[in-house]
């Protein structure tokens, strides 16, 4: 997941066709469809009042929002779609994995 957000917020990021464009929407798309659940449940371990659970629940807003982005009618929103579903696949990762750090 990591490495197709990487295609677009590398800083050495090769610039990418509309074709891959639109492949690499579609699939950050699934990655924030498949991490959502995941996330949530393991924020909603955590006391309500904990800060990495809030700031992981707002994370989790965040991505859903993305969601509901469209495609975009031009090249530059596409690329601003495609960055911002970019970003919440990262922060997603991020916190699945400190959210299920030390879990069996």
């Amino acid at each position: 997941m990591r490495a197709t957000a990487r295609r677009l917020l590398a800083p050495d990021a090769k610039p990418v066709g509309p074709e891959d464009l639109e492949t690499l929407r579609l699939a950050m798309r699934g990655q924030i469809e498949l991490l959502l659940p995941i996330v949530e449940a393991l924020a909603r371990r955590l006391p309500s009042g904990d800060a990495p659970r809030a700031c992981a629940v707002a994370c989790v807003g965040e991505a859903r929002m993305r969601l509901r982005l469209g495609a975009g009618d031009n090249p530059p929103v596409r690329m601003s779609v495609a960055v911002r579903l970019a970003r919440s696949v990262n922060a997603l990762c991020d916190h699945y994995e400190n959210l299920s750090a030390g879990q069996p």
